[in-house]
């Protein structure tokens, strides 16, 4: 599933700050896939299998 960069930024912000979402927002690509950008994710302490059912299996609209 894809993910808009922003979407994967501000759940870095609420959960560890505006530091680390902001190299978030510079490294990641803009759209991430939850499949194959597992270790980009885990930089930031996102865990694909949360995304997916944050977002019950529907790929949300890009911001």
């Amino acid at each position: 599933m894809e993910i808009p960069k922003t979407m994967v930024v501000e759940l870095v912000r609420s959960r560890g700050g505006a530091q680390l979402a902001e190299r978030a927002d510079e490294e990641l690509p803009e759209k991430i896939d939850t499949d194959s950008d597992v270790e980009l994710l885990a930089r930031y302490g996102v865990n694909p299998e949360d995304l997916q059912q944050k977002f019950r299996g529907q790929s949300p609209e890009a911001g």
